[in-house]
């Protein structure tokens, strides 16, 4: 099954990496929020994950 967090985490980072630019910033804060919420609820090896999908959303602002 799965974490479900780290999964909708993972999900709003992608759709942060493909939005227009108009739609990004809003994309953005919803994919933080995930990787937030995903963090504080996962294991050590989804946190190194969760840590770089943020790097990615870094790279995209």
């Amino acid at each position: 099954m799965g974490n479900q967090l780290f999964q909708e985490a993972r999900r709003f980072v992608e759709m942060a990496k493909s939005a227009s630019p108009a739609d990004r910033p809003n994309v953005v804060s919803k994919a933080k929020n995930a990787l937030t919420s995903a963090y504080a609820n996962s294991t050590v090896a989804e946190q190194g994950q969760l840590q770089k999908m943020q790097n990615e959303l870094d790279q995209i602002q």
